[in-house]
């Protein structure tokens, strides 16, 4: 029996719907999996955990064949920031309630932002970052921190696979650690993903571990490999090219992990603000394993 793929998108977890809301969208771009933010990604409000339509959620979840669920913590948050320690007490209390909420929703995994080292260096990040990750975790949590990979913009740490695995192996509780592997960002810091997928693949399996792997981000990207810019764009229309993001979705050896796309809304013009989402015609030009150049052009003519 085929394993179906599974592969999906960002959708919105907002308003009075919460996840049963997110559970429709991804419904209708034919997702099989999905992921969500528990708020804004730009701040720290949240609703309590009963106002999130959870049971209703998961029920339609399971009725259409959505699994994995994937929550992405907030990007404001820097457990790396060494400069500012009178912020770090907040950074730690509030993810220790998202993973509370990532449980509650039946996460598998919480993509994460590892931090910044501001000007003091990676070492100290990285050092601080393990420690705040040790009073983050509970024993007995059942979503995994997945620390991302990141395009190295600014002071960044996670930018290589190296500084993701120091983060890991000076963090005690580690089994509750695993890794996203976003193809722009790991495209932008330097790894061949358009050429050596493969090889790109070894070496991550060598230097951290491909049973840590568990979610991949599938994005295409707007600048070229080593740029360290983090712009993603839609799947083919980039620098990383449809043949080897196709390559990483329908991997062999990646089967089990979500693919999880946050690829740009589009505008009705090149110029416009993007209200239009390209996910449903993304995951049929995975799905089928063919690109489909006019993609762009008929979403904003059915537009």
């Amino acid at each position: 029996m085929t394993t179906p793929l599974l592969i999906g998108s960002h959708v919105s977890m907002s308003g009075q719907k919460m996840l049963v809301g997110a559970a429709e969208e991804a419904i209708s771009y034919s997702a099989t999996t999905m992921m969500v933010f528990t708020g804004a990604p730009q701040n720290t409000r949240r609703k309590p955990i009963a106002e999130l339509r959870i049971p209703e959620g998961q029920a339609l979840m399971t009725a259409n064949g959505i699994a994995k669920l994937v929550v992405h913590a907030p990007y404001i948050l820097n457990l790396g920031n060494t400069i500012k320690p009178e912020k770090l007490p907040f950074a730690i209390e509030f993810m220790q309630e998202e993973v509370r909420r990532a449980d509650a929703l039946g996460a598998y995994a919480i993509s994460f932002h590892p931090g910044a080292h501001v000007g003091a260096g990676a070492d100290v990040a990285i050092t601080q970052i393990a420690h705040a990750l040790d009073e983050i975790i509970s024993r007995d949590q059942k979503a995994t921190i997945a620390l991302e990979t990141m395009a190295g913009k600014g002071t960044e740490v996670g930018r290589t696979f190296e500084e993701l695995a120091r983060i890991i192996d000076r963090t005690q509780q580690n089994d509750h650690l695993s890794v996203t592997f976003d193809t722009c960002h790991t495209s932008d810091a330097g790894y061949d993903i358009k050429n050596d997928f493969d090889g790109v693949l070894n070496q991550f399996d060598h230097i951290i571990g491909l049973e840590r792997l568990s979610v991949i981000h599938l994005n295409d990207s707007k600048n070229p490999q080593g740029s360290h810019k983090d712009r993603h764009t839609n799947l083919g229309f980039g620098t990383i090219g449809f043949d080897a993001l196709n390559q990483v979705a329908h991997h062999p050896q990646l089967t089990a992990v979500p693919k999880i796309m946050e690829t740009p809304y589009l505008g009705v013009t090149p110029e416009a603000k993007g209200t239009i989402a390209p996910y449903a015609a993304e995951i049929a030009m995975v799905r089928a394993g063919r690109f489909d150049p006019d993609m762009i052009e008929q979403l904003r003519a059915q537009a």
